[in-house]
């Protein structure tokens, strides 16, 4: 049996303060790198969080939600004021879930495999549209996450970009947890260059345009090092629970 919701009137008045602080705080970090404060887009990631909470992030300006899990994403999607809004599914996606979620989301921000890329562009060329999507760079190499390793990107994009029905709009990261802010710095200073180098090859049907880095413990330095999407979920929404 489900637990009964009930609405926390605290937890409600802790996401709009959380939500406007760290709006304020990402433009401010990118003043600080030199960049306009507008640069920057915020993403509230909705995981395991009810709708009430996302939609008092929205009523406030959110544009950007990113959802981790199909089924969670399809199943509280229609209660969410989505009018405006960006979706992007940001989880690990197995193949099997691909045609629930084609067509449902704006972005797929997790293509850690050609295996998954291929899938995408066979649902999305018989759904009739194309699916733009980020891939997913396993940065620290761990084994523990999925990824393509930096070393084999370059091959990847130009295997994808001969895809129909799938359009690469640039990178995504989770990095190792670090001890020192220098050393995540690294992790995405790196990614960051892979991501201007790219550019600059102008492989057709690959369009640099997102380099999505950064969560709500190390947005900061993300920015610091170029990121233009930053994923934040329990800064803003509080500690997750699980059902």
């Amino acid at each position: 049996m489900m637990e009964k919701f009930i609405l926390d009137e605290e937890r409600l008045k802790s996401v709009e303060e959380n939500y406007k602080r760290i709006r304020d705080n990402v433009k401010e970090c990118a003043v600080k790198a030199g960049r306009d404060e507008n640069e920057v887009r915020l993403m509230c990631v909705t995981k395991t969080v009810e709708p009430v909470y996302i939609n008092k992030a929205l009523e406030l300006g959110a544009d950007l939600i990113g959802e981790n899990r199909v089924q969670e994403y399809l199943g509280k999607r229609d209660e969410l004021n989505l009018q405006g809004v960006e979706r992007h599914l940001i989880g690990h996606l197995q193949t099997n879930k691909v045609k629930q979620i084609v067509g449902e989301v704006d972005m797929i921000e997790s293509v850690s495999s050609l295996k998954l890329a291929k899938e995408i562009a066979k649902v999305s060329t018989a759904k009739g549209i194309v699916t733009d999507c980020l891939v997913e760079v396993n940065i620290g190499k761990e084994e523990s996450k999925s990824g393509i390793y930096i070393e084999e990107l370059n091959e990847t994009l130009y295997q994808i970009s001969e895809m129909e029905g799938i359009k690469v709009k640039g990178l995504m990261t989770i990095p190792p947890i670090c001890e020192k802010d220098s050393e995540i710095r690294r992790y995405f200073a790196l990614l960051a260059q892979s991501f201007i180098d790219i550019k600059d090859k102008k492989i057709d049907n690959i369009d640099m345009q997102i380099l999505s880095m950064g969560m709500s413990g190390d947005y900061e330095a993300a920015i610091a090092e170029g990121s233009n999407i930053v994923r934040v979920g329990t800064a803003i929404f509080g500690a997750r629970k699980y059902f």
